[in-house]
């Protein structure tokens, strides 16, 4: 158990919203992190979390970065709106997780996206040539669907990042094992039934959640708003206005049609439909 003996400093603010590897740069909002953790006047830290989750890798990437934070300062989580799938796999790095009763909580699972554009091209007279060394070197084209040898790898690829997923959850939250699993159905749960499941701490507004960082760290509630410098694409995106908005969009449908693993929650009710520039 961590014991922090602060007097002085500031409670930063960290804001995580929107989908993980989505528009936001993951390397900036690491490197942000990190600099929080190297900040002398910043002794406690408050992620402020509205995201539906995201990329697998970028969540473990931002959890890993936020579990260097916690082994020096306290953090807490707060959720918003929205903390699930991957979003909620970051909160979990935290000391302590508060969220709004009606904030959605949850989706503990993964999902692998996987377009098949077969009939398309048929229809469209495109044929498809490929020339490999290991027989599944294809394997998730999307010119084809997946012979019965490739779904067996698939899905056992997407059971042990399941279970990594469902592991985390239960060591962060000291839950035993088989209770973890029981919950990770992908399921949404409300701020306020997450605690009685033991998946949040506390039901708060961002007050609480600053009040709880600052006790931890024996400094009073005074807040630091910290931000990552948006990275040059999105800068231009955002002086280009709806035409870079429509570019941008063109993006993130050419990188759905590329298929990937996401601890992210496709449901309509928990999917950010703003777009901020």
């Amino acid at each position: 158990m961590l014991r922090f003996s602060l007097r002085k400093g500031r409670v930063g603010v960290l804001e995580v919203a929107g989908t993980i590897g989505g528009r936001s740069s993951i390397s900036e909002l690491a490197q942000t992190i990190d600099s929080i953790r190297t900040n002398r006047r910043i002794k406690a830290l408050v992620l402020e979390i509205d995201s539906p989750g995201g990329s697998a890798s970028a969540s473990e990437m931002l959890y890993e970065s936020v579990k260097q934070i916690a082994s020096q300062k306290p953090v807490v989580a707060y959720i918003r709106g929205t903390g699930a799938s991957g979003a909620y796999y970051l909160s979990c790095a935290a000391h302590r997780i508060v969220a709004l009763p009606t904030a959605l909580v949850g989706s503990i699972g993964v999902i692998l996206v996987r377009p098949v554009m077969e009939q398309m091209l048929s229809k469209l007279g495109v044929g498809v040539s490929v020339y490999k060394g290991g027989h599944l070197k294809d394997m998730g084209s999307p010119w084809r669907p997946p012979t019965d040898e490739e779904e067996e790898r698939l899905q056992g690829l997407i059971s042990e990042i399941y279970g990594n997923f469902v592991g985390v959850v239960a060591r962060e939250r000291s839950l035993d094992p088989g209770e973890a699993e029981r919950l990770a159905t992908g399921e949404i749960y409300t701020g306020r039934k997450a605690v009685e499941l033991g998946l949040v701490d506390d039901v708060g507004t961002s007050q609480r959640a600053v009040a709880i960082a600052a006790s931890m760290g024996g400094i009073r509630p005074r807040v630091q708003w910290v931000k990552p410098k948006r990275p040059l694409m999105e800068r231009m995106l955002g002086r280009m206005g709806s035409s870079g908005s429509a570019l941008y969009l063109v993006q993130e449908m050419e990188r759905a049609m590329m298929g990937g693993i996401y601890y992210l929650s496709p449901s309509p009710a928990v999917a950010s439909s703003r777009w901020e520039t």
